[in-house]
């Protein structure tokens, strides 16, 4: 019998503790992100069986790994059934190249996934304790809306979004400004790093711990495992043979997708490379090639919104995954091993006109539509295939992913393409209904004052 597993801290200070804590807690007291200490394996047999599964089973076998211990069985199942109803399509575009499609949640955005599974774990988890809470979290695109939309209307807890005010788009913001009841939504005078850095302050605030903060940001642990189960999935669907290695490329920008992945190559997804794609936010790529680590400050405005983050918080975890330790700032203190992860890493930033460019070239040659973050991943995937042909033949194996609706992005997509894409149902009506937000300035003495006005 596997022993239960606890979660320690980035920071090395805080205790470790059972997943329940570390998703209910969000950020560590010491104000590190959790991580598992040791990662789970599954074997090769388990992998294979996950061919004749559904989606929602696969995800159940995969968080038990984490889980077993703090939820039973039969609940655990029966939370995967209840998140996991829509489609995961694999579409085919040439030889043996695929776009996974994770737009097909309830908010259009592959944020639904974790979303919703740690949405309905915390709520099984505070009903046993008769406990509320109030979640903190900043968006920088897609991240408020699957939280607003997965949390809407519970008892048990009240749900606040910041997001920059300039920098997403008029669907993104509509998706959360219109709900209303236990969800507010705040408009910040800054970027997305001025959101999450306001979040953080807010957390290790000592003057606001009655308040029961809790994150559903990828800081949270309880975002990055469902995020693992989509690329066993992906493998487990379209794998020829059993020994058969996959290329993944990863548009990224908090790093939260990008986790999910390298752990579920270190839980045993035969990997052949994980592809990084950063807009032109490029700290990763240039950390990556060099070691150095160097933030963007402050972060670029590109077309990729959800990307525009100059200082991803789940860099801590890759670094710790590797070897090493960087505290929340981003200051390395003990550095990752390069050599392994550029071993199993590869990265590249894309530029905003090669984004565009791929857009147009993916529709003109495939008739494969793709919006600003999809477009991010794809462009990275073929420039890796033209830089290294041997390792990325036609018989090859790769998937690249598409992380939000195409539209999402009408006002891009017609630009380039020349129509507007065909509204999913999640987006239908949006335009008529009524906004609700509120405005701040990017200052921490009045965002707190805010949550003690709001939130007694």
């Amino acid at each position: 019998m596997e022993k239960q597993i606890l979660f320690y801290s980035t920071n090395l200070i805080a205790a470790p503790v059972p997943f329940n804590e570390a998703l209910l807690k969000g950020l560590a007291p010491d104000k590190g992100l959790f991580m598992p200490e040791y990662i789970p394996l599954l074997e090769k047999e388990e992998i294979l069986a996950f061919t004749a599964m559904e989606y929602p089973e696969i995800a159940f076998r995969v968080a038990w790994k984490f889980l077993r211990g703090v939820i039973s069985d039969k609940d655990l199942m029966a939370i995967t059934k209840d998140a996991y109803d829509y489609e995961i399509p694999l579409e085919h575009v040439h030889e043996r190249k695929y776009v996974m499609r994770l737009d097909q949640g309830p908010t259009a955005s592959f944020k639904d996934f974790a979303a919703r599974m740690m949405g309905r774990l915390m709520q099984y988890y505070l009903k046993q304790n008769n406990r509320k809470l109030l979640i903190l979290t900043a968006t920088s695109g897609d991240t408020g809306s699957a939280i607003a939309n997965a949390f809407y209307g519970l008892d048990n807890i009240d749900v606040a979004v910041l997001f920059p005010e300039t920098e997403v788009t008029d669907r993104q913001r509509k998706q959360m400004t219109t709900l209303g009841k236990n969800v507010r939504i705040i408009a910040i005078d800054g970027k997305f790093d001025d959101c999450q850095t306001l979040v953080k302050q807010a957390f290790s605030d000592a003057d606001l711990d009655y308040l029961d903060l809790s994150s559903a940001n990828s800081i949270n642990v309880g975002r990055i495992i469902p995020q693992i189960v989509y690329y066993f999935y992906a493998y487990a669907k379209l794998r020829k043979t059993a020994g058969e290695e996959i290329i993944f490329s990863v548009p990224s920008g908090n790093f939260g997708d990008m986790m999910g992945g390298i752990l579920a190559m270190k839980m045993g997804l035969p990997v052949k490379r994980f592809i990084i794609a950063t807009n032109e936010n490029d700290e990763f790529p240039k950390y990556l090639e060099t070691g150095k680590y160097d933030k963007v400050i402050p972060s670029k405005n590109c077309i990729s919104s959800a990307m525009n983050v100059g200082h991803p918080s789940n860099l801590a975890r890759l670094v710790s995954l590797y070897g090493g330790m960087m505290d929340e700032s981003g200051k390395i203190f003990t550095p990752a091993n390069m050599e392994v992860m550029q071993k199993e890493i590869w990265s590249t930033s894309i530029s905003d006109s090669k984004t565009r460019d791929t857009i147009r070239k993916a529709w003109k040659d495939h008739e494969l539509l793709l919006e600003p973050h999809g477009s991010v991943g794809w462009a990275g995937l073929k420039e890796y295939c033209e830089k290294f042909a041997d390792d990325c033949g036609k018989e090859q194996l790769c998937v690249s992913l598409e992380t939000a609706h195409p539209a999402k992005f009408p006002q891009e997509i017609e630009k380039l393409l020349g129509f507007d894409p065909e509204l999913p149902p999640s987006l239908e009506g949006l335009e008529d209904k009524m906004e609700s937000y509120d405005h701040l300035d990017n200052d921490y003495e009045d965002f707190k004052r805010y949550l003690v006005e709001n939130y007694k």
